[in-house]
């Protein structure tokens, strides 16, 4: 299986929207702050949102499953939208 994101991909992302299981999420990572991770948001519970990665088998991927549940004050917003920029020099086919 394919991931849902690929490297190059751009997103929009929907700061403070309404986030329900199964949405993708910008959140900042636990214990490391400046450093924003996007994650399928798979459950809420009394701590927070569980955050998954995509591929649990890919190398050095960090989810809940490393840090538990992520508090809702570090989940920043929902994806709506992936795009791919478009290249310089580049003709669409």
């Amino acid at each position: 299986m394919l991931p849902v994101l690929r490297p190059g991909d751009w997103l929009v992302v929907r700061r403070g929207a309404a986030v329900r299981p199964r949405d993708l999420v910008l959140a900042r990572l636990p214990g490391d702050p400046a450093t924003m991770i996007v994650k399928r948001a798979a459950w809420r519970d009394g701590d927070g949102w569980w955050l998954e990665s995509e591929n649990q088998r890919a190398p050095g991927r960090k989810d809940s499953w490393d840090f538990g549940a992520v508090p809702p004050s570090l989940v920043l917003g929902r994806v709506v939208l992936r795009y791919w920029p478009v290249r310089h020099g580049v003709r669409p086919r």
